[in-house]
């Protein structure tokens, strides 16, 4: 059976020339790739008979299924049918497939009045803001950081390469597709409850990475959200800041750029659409009455 399963996986190793970081398939794919997953996520939130919670889990499923592929990929053919923490999908990119997976089931309806706060979707649960603003601002991150800087999913296979790129323009639809739909609370409030959940991440990362370099390392190595304390960060710049100050402040100079950079994004989105989801004023209500 397992022999099977390596044949299967074999069957789509299709190499290709590996590309590198700003060719022209790398910055055409990119382009195309970024507009159709605006475009689509812009049409999408404007159809109301749409559930959000059926267009999040479905693109969770997506995901999650995109993954299973990957991993059995890399275990089978990339990795000789040894496992490498590396690729375990734990990282900035991979939370919004967990979040989109569980959205349906965190933010469920309450039985009162169903309102939360001045941009929130009518009938949802508590946790739906805070779960949409964090797909919205630290999931648009993670997509464009990585489109920007695609050296982790530029692989000799076009299957493994093609994933990276779909993986990532399906995370900039479902940021784009919170914000256009009304679903993220694009106050300031909003974001800085959203905070507490990246934090979390983090540290379930650095479990994580703690675990695997006190079981399996040398034999395998793992990053998650890059900030394996027992190394240097390996981004640009914080790793300057790793081999002058410490691991430790070059990882948190890194979270606190991360934060800094999905806050920009989160007041981009706010100018954005904000101004389709605003709550009307008493002056208007007045009028209507």
């Amino acid at each position: 059976m397992i022999d099977r399963i390596a044949y299967l996986f074999g069957q789509t190793a299709w190499p290709m020339e590996m590309q590198a970081p700003g060719s022209a398939f790398h910055l055409l794919l990119s382009l195309a790739g970024i507009a159709c997953a605006v475009l689509a996520a812009v049409f999408l939130a404007g159809r109301k008979n749409l559930r959000p919670e059926n267009v999040l889990f479905s693109c969770g499923l997506l995901l999650a299924f995109s993954e299973l592929y990957k991993q059995g990929f890399l275990y089978f053919v990339v990795n000789g049918r040894c496992y490498n923490w590396w690729y375990f999908p734990f990282q900035l990119c991979s939370i919004p497939m967990y979040l989109c997976l569980a959205y349906p089931f965190l933010a469920r309806p309450h039985t009162s009045s169903g309102k939360h706060g001045v941009f929130n979707t009518r009938g949802s649960g508590a946790a739906a803001p805070i779960l949409a603003t964090f797909l919205q601002d630290f999931g648009l991150l993670g997509g464009f950081m990585a489109l920007a800087f695609p050296e982790g999913f530029l692989y000799p296979y076009w299957t493994l390469t093609l994933h990276g790129f779909f993986w990532h323009f399906l995370l900039i639809f479902i940021g784009v597709y919170c914000g256009r739909r009304g679903l993220s609370d694009f106050g300031e409030t909003g974001f800085a409850r959203c905070l507490p959940l990246y934090f979390f991440c983090c540290l379930a990362a650095t479990c994580i990475n703690t675990a695997v370099q006190l079981t399996v390392y040398p034999e395998s190595y793992a990053d998650m959200f890059y900030i394996n304390c027992f190394f240097p960060s390996e981004q640009p710049v914080f790793s300057r800041i790793s081999l002058s100050l410490g691991n430790v402040w070059g990882h948190i100079a890194y979270l606190l750029s991360s934060c800094l950079g999905a806050f920009c994004i989160h007041l981009l989105m706010r100018r954005l659409f904000g101004p389709f989801h605003k709550r009307p004023t008493k002056h208007s209500e007045n009028m209507v009455r």
